[in-house]
This record gives C-alpha cells, sequence and structure tokens, in this order.
C-alpha cells in the first residue's frame, strides 16, 4: 500500500511538472498577444492617427473594430483628391464632392489605403480573424534571439490579397516585432524583408520606419530571409519613413 502511494505520489507530481511546463511553453498566439501588448495593446481598440507617407496624408482611426481611414492627395492639376474606406464601404471626394468611381478601381484605392493602415498598426492585426499563425522555432539576427511565426490567411475575411505570406520575427525578451517580410503575388510577384529603424512611442503607441529589402521574384523562402540577411544578400530597395506622425 505504502508503494502504491508512494508511485500515485510521485506520478502527481510528474504530471503537474508536465502541465506547468507544457502551459508555459510559447506558442505563436501567445507570442503574438504579449508582442501587441508591447506595441500598444489596448491603446489600438480607441486610435486616432494621422501621417504623412510618399507626398499624400493619411488618417487612421478606431473605435473598437470600427475604422475610418483616409487618403488626401493634390493631383497634378491642383485638384484635392480624398479617399476614404471604412469597414464596409469607400468613397471618393474630388475638391470635396462626392465622386462616382468604378468598382474595379474603387477596390484598387481600398486595397492601397488598407495596405498602408496596414502596415502602421502592425503587430495589432496579426490578431485578426482571417490570420493563421505558426510558430517556426528560434534563430538569431544581430546576436538578438527571435520567434520566427509565419502567417497565411484564410481566403473569407482575408482579402484580396489571401494568397500572400508573411513572416515575423518577434525579439524573444522584449517581445518587439523588429522584422517582418512578406511574398506576394500581384504585379509579377516578389518577396520583401522589412527591418525596423527610428522606433518611437506616441502616446503608448510604438511604431517604426523601415529599411525595405527584397527581390523580385518568388524562388527564395521565406524561412531563409533571416541567413541571407545576415550574411548582407538581400539589395536594400527602399526606406519606409511616415513623416508628422500625431497619435491620440
Amino acid at each position: 500500500m505504502r508503494n502504491f502511494l508512494k508511485k500515485s505520489s510521485s506520478f502527481a507530481v510528474l504530471t503537474i511538472f508536465i502541465l506547468i511546463n507544457y502551459s508555459c511553453k510559447p506558442t505563436a498566439q501567445s507570442i503574438v498577444d504579449e508582442c501587441i501588448g508591447f506595441h500598444g495593446g489596448k491603446k489600438y481598440d480607441d486610435l486616432c492617427v494621422d501621417f504623412d507617407f510618399r507626398n499624400m496624408h493619411y488618417t487612421i482611426e478606431n473605435k473598437k473594430g470600427q475604422y475610418i481611414y483616409t487618403r488626401m492627395q493634390v493631383d497634378s492639376l491642383g485638384h484635392k483628391i480624398v479617399d476614404m474606406v471604412t469597414n464596409d464601404s469607400f468613397e471618393r471626394n474630388v475638391d470635396g464632392v462626392k465622386t462616382t468611381v468604378a468598382d474595379s478601381m474603387a477596390k484598387k484605392y481600398t486595397n492601397s489605403v488598407n495596405s498602408v493602415a496596414y502596415f502602421f498598426l502592425l503587430p495589432k492585426p496579426l490578431n485578426d480573424p482571417a490570420v493563421n499563425k505558426e510558430l517556426l522555432g528560434t534563430t538569431k539576427i544581430k546576436d538578438k534571439e527571435y520567434y520566427k511565426i509565419k502567417v497565411k490567411f484564410n481566403e473569407e475575411g482575408g482579402g484580396k490579397d489571401h494568397n500572400d505570406v508573411f513572416m515575423y520575427w518577434i525579439e524573444k525578451q522584449t517581445k518587439s516585432m523588429d522584422y517582418f517580410a512578406y511574398s506576394y503575388e500581384t504585379d509579377g510577384g516578389g518577396i520583401r524583408f522589412r527591418e525596423a529603424f527610428n522606433q518611437k512611442t506616441q502616446n503608448g503607441i510604438k511604431y517604426s520606419d523601415y529599411k525595405n529589402y527584397g527581390f523580385e521574384d518568388l524562388k527564395t523562402k521565406l524561412e531563409d530571409l533571416d541567413v541571407l540577411f545576415e550574411q548582407n544578400k538581400i539589395p536594400l530597395k527602399s526606406e519606409i519613413i511616415n513623416l508628422n506622425v500625431n497619435i491620440k
């Protein structure tokens, strides 16, 4: 009887040890949750941002999932064009007058505005319903250890570019999103790898500018980009810099 009790006690302790270790093991979801928390957390749920990017002025307003994104530009004839995107609509105004836009062009403009907002709001969009996350393990970049997370999208809710694949490198200690990459198929396709720099915090939201590296084909695997970056084998294409950022 004593032996049985000892064995039962030992088994219980071992079971608890396994459960504790299993529950503490990081998952793609837990890492992303911590990453979002590091960059702004609940502050993303009630957010108003405006900034300039590539000679256009953008605003991002988000109230508990209901959003309004706008883009303002002045064309070569001096006309002020404002595109407005919400959860379920698109509208274009030219010099303050609502203008009819063909469906194909409305989709193009919507995707363009959404893309700028998406990249500015990262990592928050990684918890969108259509996102599927997979933890691939860890790696080292510039002597720091990173979690490596692959992201794919459901067709439903994943938007026009749901076939795009993303990769995120999240610093193991701080949970900072310092690098990400993606492959895309539009306009002939390509691969981009972005390195965060000029990281800043304003009203609790952390955001970055990016050095934009890449290839104009889809032969390279996203999983290999961290190694290629360390070897200086990814060409620098441009810098992604947002100016006059104002976060409320």
